[in-house]
């Protein structure tokens, strides 16, 4: 299933108390389950003011149907082409 990241431009997002965060988190997850298997949370990054999610989904409209339906932004939807990480590269000249 395709990976995408989500940029969601919310001012104040690291100032968003627990239950803030819980409560949206909790609304996302009802969406996600209604929507089925086809799409998936697998985290998010929380910055001052900005949230950033990963997600597995077949297409992006499913990314942007449920942020529709959990109130929340989508501003920025992009497909990951690639992953990279340190350890892929340590060693090799």
């Amino acid at each position: 299933m395709p990976e995408y990241v989500i940029e969601r431009d919310l001012p104040g997002a690291g100032r968003l108390t627990e239950d803030e965060i819980r409560e949206a988190s909790l609304r996302s997850l009802a969406v996600l389950k209604e929507m089925g298997s086809s799409i998936q949370w697998m985290h998010s990054y929380v910055t001052d003011d900005k949230i950033y999610c990963v997600y597995f989904a077949q297409n992006e409209e499913q990314i942007r149907q449920h942020a529709q339906l959990a109130g929340v932004p989508a501003n920025r939807v992009s497909a990951v082409r690639r992953m990279l990480n340190p350890e892929r590269y340590q060693g090799v000249k």
